[in-house]
């Protein structure tokens, strides 16, 4: 809730008896607000975790230089501007983690007189961070620089270590940046496998293809049931957003920090601020980093040239191996400062109150639910026919799969946008691992080997469906290898992954992996049976009865319907219905899958690490709003709620 908003509420709303504090009377006396507007951003106070002087600063009622010079004559503190203490800043001390600093917005520096002094930008907040700081900052004097000043410095002081750190953040245990330390190996091993598969298949041709049409078979009706099971528990559970619980009317709102990873966005730039720009989430907790890369100059330009509000900043990461999405976030979490992490994508546009239902679900959800994930969706399906097969695909696996499997107590892969992590978990978890191009997926399972749930939340955001042929295969692989790879790394101790997840969601997990996984590279096998059904003659038919060849031919058409029927349901909806004439044009989609399975394949030998970047802004502009299914109140209205409630109880 903002100050736009309470000054069009009623004058009898605004009454509070909380008298300003010393700063916001300093504020006022010295002519830097109004009395009125120092007034109303108390009230907002009230109803938000964040100080009067935030406030004021996200409205855009005080500047930043003001409010500085106010702590600096209310504490008696010298103030130095950015360079200078870029100029002062030291080395981390041994008792102190760089890291820590960047969270904690504090940094050592050495005066030109040789005085050893702790950075703040606010030294009231020096008791609070007491119990955090290392004994060697402890008792330091203070001075006053602001927040970006301060991470500026502690960055480009202590940049090899934070390089390395986002680079090596998840346990080695759990990441795959380990196979970098054996490529000869890796590679000899996967040419070797390939070289007995070709060898076995010249020598034995018929019985290989009746190995791997019989495994895709199997994972086909392992599939079916996995996806049946799914929909079954969706249809039975009704809405897939978990019914939100009332908060305590008291209770504030929470810090909520977004990362939007940009790397070569310039085209987009520009939408990506205007369609943030329009969330509900009171700005002064909402606070949106757009990470970029130190080589992606063109995009820090683009941005130089944008006139970002106060709530939005941009973090360079140092350039370093992996170029990847995940590193990219590793570095730029501990420049964060909520409570809450969400991810956001270049193209995105959220629904305007998302993060107000996202923070009111972690306040009234128990601790073990640590991610919340939302709906994804396209806003450009009538681009071609691409577009269309894709946002059917999407509807389907994000309004019909992941909310069944949820419901049915599996654990799910995330989505690589629109998902929310309470901070103390992600952060335990070792944040991604930067060399894995399915971060996402990798952290769903982390997350439940762990001891904490995913549930889905019905806010949409939508995207920019990838309507170009080629394009498409190159995001595909990726994705596909991201899952090779995921899989791979949590199998290596199967009987831990075991113990860790149990019994029901083990067996999910090696369900949802291998059949995904099996009929993308198995779908030609699969597809043989249309000689079948068409009265062709089949490569098994030497081995094979006729009738038996029939009966696979019939499972996988059943099979195929059923898929079909998935689809229409997925898009049956007010939103989506004119996709319904092109669900039958699905069977044409899905062999662009088995290519980039191939394609997949190929990087996964030689180029596990690679991210094959996805182009973003060619397609149709975004409306100005995708609304999601659910409504839901924004923040206005909840403020307004507490207010009127407040009122009565007065």
């Amino acid at each position: 809730m903002g100050i736009s908003e309470l000054r069009q509420l009623d004058a009898q709303h605004l009454k509070t008896t909380d008298p300003l504090d010393e700063k916001g009377l300093d504020l006022v006396r010295s002519g830097t607000i109004s009395r009125s507007d120092a007034d109303l951003a108390q009230m907002v106070g009230q109803y938000c975790d964040a100080s009067l002087e935030r406030i004021l600063l996200s409205e855009g009622l005080a500047q930043e230089r003001d409010v500085i010079a106010a702590r600096a004559r209310a504490h008696g503190n010298a103030v130095f501007d950015a360079a200078e203490v870029a100029a002062m800043v030291t080395p981390a001390p041994r008792d102190a983690d760089p890291r820590d600093l960047l969270r904690l917005r504090v940094a050592p520096v050495k005066t030109a007189h040789g005085k050893h002094r702790l950075a703040i930008s606010d030294p009231a907040r020096a008791a609070e961070l007491r119990s955090d700081l290392p004994p060697s900052l402890c008792d330091l004097p203070h001075v006053i620089a602001t927040d970006h000043a301060i991470q500026s410095a502690v960055a480009s002081e202590n940049r090899t270590f934070l390089t390395e750190a986002a680079q090596t953040r998840t346990d080695p245990s759990e990441s795959c940046r380990t196979w970098a330390d054996t490529p000869h190996r890796r590679l000899a091993l996967a040419v070797s496998v390939l070289l007995a598969c070709l060898a076995l298949t010249v020598v034995f041709p018929t019985a290989v293809f009746g190995l791997f049409v019989g495994w895709a078979v199997f994972t086909l009706v392992v599939a079916a049931a996995f996806k049946s099971a799914a929909f079954a528990a969706r249809l039975i559970a009704g809405n897939p957003v978990e019914n939100t619980p009332p908060v305590a009317r008291d209770t504030k709102l929470p810090k909520v920090s977004v990362l939007v990873p940009l790397y070569r966005e310039t085209e987009i730039a520009h939408a990506l601020v205007a369609r943030l720009s329009r969330l509900t989430y009171p700005k002064c907790l909402l606070e949106v980093v757009l990470v970029l890369e130190e080589k992606d100059e063109l995009t820090q330009k683009t941005l130089a040239e944008i006139d970002l509000p106060v709530w939005m900043r941009a973090v360079v990461v140092p350039d370093g191996q992996p170029r990847t999405k995940p590193r990219a976030m590793n570095y730029a979490l501990d420049f964060c400062e909520g409570d809450i992490i969400g991810i956001f994508d270049a193209e995105d546009a959220p629904d305007p109150d998302q993060i107000t239902m996202i923070a009111r679900r972690f306040q009234s959800a128990p601790p073990e639910v640590a991610c919340l994930q939302g709906i994804l969706d396209y806003y450009n399906p009538k681009q071609n026919w691409l577009a269309r097969s894709f946002t059917i695909e999407y509807a389907t696996w994000f309004r019909i799969m992941l909310p069944g499997l949820a419901k049915l107590g599996f654990a799910i892969p995330l989505g690589g946008t629109t998902v929310y992590f309470r901070r103390d978990a992600l952060e335990k978890l070792g944040g991604w691992d930067a060399h894995n191009v399915t971060e996402d997926a990798d952290l769903g399972f982390r997350l439940a080997r762990h001891g904490y749930r995913t549930e889905m939340v019905g806010t949409v955001t939508g995207e920019e469906a990838n309507c170009r042929l080629w394009p498409w295969v190159k995001q595909r692989s990726r994705w596909l290898k991201g899952y090779m790879t995921t899989y791979l790394v949590h199998m290596r101790e199967p009987r831990l992954l075991h113990r860790q997840l149990g019994a029901w969601r083990f067996w999910g997990f090696q369900a949802h992996f291998l059949t995904a996984l099996s009929q993308v590279f198995l779908a030609p096998f699969l597809w043989s049976f249309w000689l079948v059904l068409l009265g062709l003659p089949h490569p098994l038919d030497p081995v094979l009865s006729r009738t038996l060849l029939v009966s696979a031919g019939k499972l996988f058409l059943a099979v195929e319907m059923l898929n079909v029927v998935f689809h229409f349901a997925a898009v049956s909806g007010r939103f989506h219905r004119h996709l319904l004439p092109w669900v039958p044009l699905m069977h044409v989609y899905a062999p662009l899958g088995t290519i980039a399975a191939y394609k997949a394949l190929y990087e996964m030998i030689f180029a596990p690490f690679f991210w094959d970047k996805t182009a973003h802004g060619l397609s149709l502009k975004a409306p100005g709003g995708l609304t999601g299914v659910i409504p839901s109140k924004g923040a206005v209205d909840l403020a307004r709620i507490q207010l009127e409630a407040r009122d009565k109880r007065l």
